[in-house]
C-alpha cells in the first residue's frame, strides 16, 4: 500500500515526539511492505515565526494533498504576546475549519502495567474504557461576534456560542454510529441544558437522533455532574458526546485517569475522508528540546491513523501491542517513571521500533512452520 502523510510537528515537544513516530511507521512500513511518503508543514508558532502565518496556504495544500495528517502540538509563552489572529493556537482551530475536522475522538483507556501511575485508586480506574467523542467546529470557539466592547459605560467582553441544528446533528449521529457499531451501545450525552438555550437544543437533537438507533441507550449528563463522575466513577462511560468547549475540558480531566497526558490519541474526522490524528497534550515548552516527552500518544495516534483512514487494522494492533509490551517491561518516560531511571524519548520509541521487529519476527517463523 502507498499513502502520503502529512507532518505538522508545530511547537515545542511536537517535533520532538513526531520525528520519532515516524521512524515507528517506517518500521511498521518495512515489516508490512507499504511505503508511506511524508510531507512537512508548518503550523502553530513555528509558522508565524517563519511566514508571520499560523497556517501557511502551503501547509494547507500540502494536507489536501495527503490521505491524512499527524499534527505534533501548537502554541508556547513566546507567542503569548502576539494579537489573537497570531497566536499559535489559531493555525490549528483554522486547520479545522478548511478542512471541516468536526469530530474529536479521544479514546480514554487505561493500561495494567501504568494503573499505579494514575492519582485514582487503582480499583476505580482498572478496566476504564471509554471514548469522547467532541464537536470541533462550533461553538465558543468559533462564534461571532467574540470581542472586547463598551457596555454601560465600561470595558465588557462578548463571546458567541454558536450552533446550526446540522452541526449538533452530525456530531450526535458519529457518537451513535460509534456506539453502535464499535462500543458497548451506551451513550452519555453532556449538556448544560438548565442553562444554556444551545444545550436545550442539544438534548433534543440528540432525543430525536437516539429514535432512529432503538439499540443504543442515551442518557443525559449536566456537564458539572459529569466533570465529578469522571473522578467519582469512570467506568460507567462507554461513549460521551459533547460540544466544543466542555469536550476540550472534559476530555483533558479524563487524561489523568490514564496517569499522564503522554499516553492519550485523537482523532480528528472530516466529512471528506480526511482525518487528522494527534496526540492531547499541549507542546511543553518547557521540556522542548530535552529528549524526555512521552512520544506514546503520538505513536497511538498514528496507530489510530493506520486503522481509521488507511484500514490497516494487523498494523494499527501491532504498534499497539509493541507499545503494551514495552510498557509491561518497564520502560518509562520521565512522566511515569515515579523516581525510576526514565528513558528519553528517543530510547521509548526504539524500544517500541524493537518490539515490533520482535513481534514480526515472530509471526514470520510461526507462519514458515504452519
Amino acid at each position: 500500500m502507498k499513502k502520503r502523510i502529512a507532518l505538522l510537528p508545530g511547537d515545542g515537544i511536537g517535533k520532538e515526539v513526531v520525528d520519532v513516530t515516524v521512524e515507528v511507521l517506517k518500521t511498521v512500513a518495512e515489516h508490512f511492505h507499504h511505503q508511506f511518503q511524508f510531507d512537512y508543514g508548518l503550523i502553530g508558532g513555528d509558522a508565524i515565526d517563519q511566514k508571520g502565518n499560523p497556517l501557511p496556504e502551503e501547509t494547507i495544500a500540502i494536507c489536501k494533498q495527503a490521505d491524512a495528517i499527524i499534527l505534533g502540538a501548537v502554541g508556547g509563552p513566546k507567542w503569548d504576546q502576539n494579537p489573537m489572529e497570531l497566536r499559535p493556537e489559531r493555525g490549528l482551530l483554522a486547520l479545522r475549519k478548511e478542512l471541516d475536522l468536526f469530530a474529536n475522538l479521544r479514546p480514554i483507556t487505561t493500561f495494567d502495567s501504568l494503573l499505579d501511575s494514575s492519582p485514582l485508586k487503582k480499583e476505580y480506574v482498572n478496566g476504564v474504557d471509554f471514548v469522547i467523542v467532541r464537536e470541533l467546529t462550533g461553538g465558543l470557539y468559533f462564534g461571532k461576534p467574540s470581542e472586547r466592547i463598551t457596555y454601560e459605560g465600561q470595558e465588557a467582553v462578548v463571546d458567541t456560542l454558536l450552533y446550526k441544528r446540522s452541526e449538533i446533528e452530525r456530531i450526535i449521529e458519529s457518537a451513535f454510529e460509534i456506539a453502535s457499531k464499535r462500543r458497548r451501545k451506551h451513550i452519555t450525552s453532556v449538556d448544560k441544558a438548565n442553562v444554556l438555550e444551545s444545550s436545550r437544543v442539544w438534548r433534543e437533537v440528540a432525543e430525536e437522533v437516539a429514535k432512529r438507533y432503538p439499540e443504543v441507550t442515551l442518557e443525559h449528563m449536566l456537564v458539572d455532574n459529569a466533570a465529578m463522575q469522571l473522578i467519582r466513577s469512570p467506568k460507567q462511560f462507554d461513549v460521551i458526546v459533547t460540544e466544543n468547549m466542555f469536550g476540550d475540558i472534559l476530555s483533558d480531566e479524563a487524561s489523568m485517569i490514564t496517569g499522564s497526558l503522554g499516553m492519550l490519541a485523537s482523532a480528528s474526522l472530516s466529512s471528506t475522508g480526511l482525518h487528522l490524528y494527534e496526540p492531547i497534550h499541549g507542546s511543553a515548552p518547557d521540556i522542548a528540546g530535552k529528549n524526555i516527552a512521552n512520544p506514546v500518544a503520538t505513536i497511538l495516534s498514528a496507530a489510530m491513523m493506520l486503522r481509521q483512514s488507511f484500514g490497516l487494522e494487523e498494523e494499527a494492533k501491532a504498534i499497539e501491542k509493541a507499545v503494551d509490551n514495552v510498557l509491561n517491561s518497564g520502560t518509562r518516560t520521565a512522566d511515569l517513571a515515579q523516581g525510576n531511571k526514565a528513558a528519553s524519548t528517543k530510547q521509548m520509541a526504539e524500544e517500541i521500533k524493537n518490539a515490533l521487529a520482535d513481534d514480526h519476527a515472530i509471526l514470520n517463523i510461526m507462519e514458515a512452520y504452519s
